[in-house]
């Protein structure tokens, strides 16, 4: 069986529910890099996990100076407990999956405009590890089934995982039994966008990487405010996506995230399903265009 980034996750993921039980979360995710990679790889383990205050740095994971281990580094200077962990998770999935690939990997949100192909795949698969590692799929769905999409739903299942809300959201996309796009609007216009399968295979995306997208005048996203259960409404689907039938309606909600250095809208858009055959969710969490921050 080929090691993957969802088998390397749920692999540890049963480990740690044999240890400490169904309710082991958050994942003390600092504690197991460093004990986990000593135990499986006591030659190369991970030997410390430091901070890294500098602006527009999120992370890394790079080889010791003495060659005898790996350091991961994390820029704690940031509002959100939630990105921190996350950031940590990605670089252990770094070591976990790519540390026989290179020497050192650089994750701050610069790098992120100007990685090759290859560089992009490899930050997807991270990504994917760390939500499989703090958000297994078993027990996230056992947290939303049954319960409609709203802002407490996903301050829930944040709180539980130690993520932030845009995590949760994105992890939500997953498991959505229909079509979903999860999105970020910064500034007038769409800063990233993430369809899950079943909306891009219907042709409902938003290719931010290529385009300068400005969310429509109508929807809630352009009009949100910051309120404690966020903003939802009803549009017609092709306020969004042209290519949709003037009879759909789209389920919106936004949300509007502020912090120390950082302020956007989160969206959701959940569409109307279609008639489409499609393949289960045995998928890394794409596609994705642009750049989420998991704040």
């Amino acid at each position: 069986m080929s090691i993957t980034p969802k088998s390397e996750a749920i692999r540890i993921s049963r480990v740690l529910e044999q240890v400490l039980g169904v309710e082991r979360f958050p994942v003390d995710v600092r504690a197991l890099a460093l004990e986990w990679s000593s135990r499986t790889c006591p030659d190369q383990p991970i030997l410390a996990i430091k901070t890294v205050p500098l602006p527009s740095f999120e992370g890394m994971l790079a080889k010791s100076p003495k060659g005898d281990g790996w350091m991961i580094g994390v820029n704690e200077d940031v509002e959100s407990e939630g990105r921190i962990r996350f950031t940590i998770a990605h670089e252990f999935g770094h070591y976990m999956l790519h540390r026989e690939r290179q020497s050192s990997f650089n994750c701050s949100n610069q790098d992120m405009h100007s990685w090759d192909p290859h560089g992009r795949d490899i930050e997807v698969e991270a990504d994917t590890f760390a939500s499989y590692l703090l958000m297994p799929l078993n027990d996230f769905r056992a947290q939303v089934d049954g319960h409609p999409f709203s802002m407490d739903l996903l301050r829930h299942c944040a709180d539980r995982y130690g993520v932030s809300v845009t995590a949760a959201a994105l992890k939500w996309r997953e498991v959505a039994p229909g079509r979903v796009i999860v999105l970020s609007a910064k500034d007038g216009f769409l800063d990233w966008s993430c369809s899950n399968e079943r909306a891009f295979r219907s042709g409902a995306y938003f290719a931010t990487r290529n385009e300068t997208i400005e969310p429509p005048a109508q929807s809630v996203l352009n009009n949100a405010v910051r309120s404690a259960t966020g903003s939802s409404g009803i549009i017609p689907a092709s306020a969004w996506l042209s290519r949709e039938s003037a009879e759909l309606e789209i389920e919106e909600h936004a949300f509007v995230i502020e912090g120390s250095g950082f302020n956007y809208t989160l969206g959701v858009l959940i569409l109307p399903d279609i008639e489409r055959h499609l393949t289960d969710e045995d998928e890394l969490l794409t596609p994705l265009t642009g750049t989420p921050a998991f704040r």
